[in-house]
């Protein structure tokens, strides 16, 4: 048996975070990479047995089939009926977790895949398909940075600084950090 598990922390409410990403039949509403699937048979889509399929240029790629939902511990946990990646026994569990900066977004599995096929199966599934995943929301869920009126960088290459020499502002945040120690050292 393998494990497979990619991590995240988001600065925002879990279960704001849940309102996004809690819905079996919604992974491509909030994945960049996730094609729209299709649930089968008119099945309910939160329900423990439906089934949905992933299509590419009209040919299913994946069939998954959810096993478990339960949105008082957000988390849901589902199985892989048909793949193109060679791994069978494949559980996975998606969760969100109270964490101190906000939340922390949970994507493992376990499967059976022969040694030689491990390497092929992390890049597929835990790299292209979690961590883009993960990134995304950590995209959305990304404090905005603060927004200063009438703040220009004298040094065009300081941090924060758009580095064009216009003075623009890329990023406020290291000037005030910059700004702050020099008072206290002032102080």
């Amino acid at each position: 048996m393998h494990t497979l598990t990619r991590t995240t922390v988001v600065t925002a409410d879990p279960d704001a975070v849940w309102q996004i990403i809690g819905k079996f039949g919604g992974l491509a509403d909030w994945h960049p990479l996730l094609p729209p699937s299709v649930i089968e048979d008119g099945a309910d889509p939160e329900t423990p047995g439906a089934v949905q399929a992933f299509s590419v240029n009209g040919q299913v790629v994946i069939r998954e089939q959810l096993l478990e939902k339960d949105d008082s511990r957000r988390m849901f946990r589902y199985t892989i009926h048909e793949s193109v990646v060679p791994v069978s026994d494949y559980v996975s569990m998606l969760s969100v977790h109270p964490h101190e900066a906000g939340a922390e977004i949970r994507w493992a599995a376990t499967y059976e895949a022969a040694d030689e096929h491990v390497p092929e199966i992390e890049k597929h599934f835990g790299d292209n398909i979690y961590t883009t995943g993960l990134d995304a929301l950590k995209e959305r869920f990304a404090l905005p940075a603060p927004v200063l009126s009438g703040v220009s960088c004298a040094k065009p290459e300081a941090k924060g600084c758009d580095g064009d020499g216009d003075g623009a502002v890329k990023d406020v945040r290291p000037l005030v950090e910059a700004r702050v120690s020099i008072c206290r050292r002032r102080g």
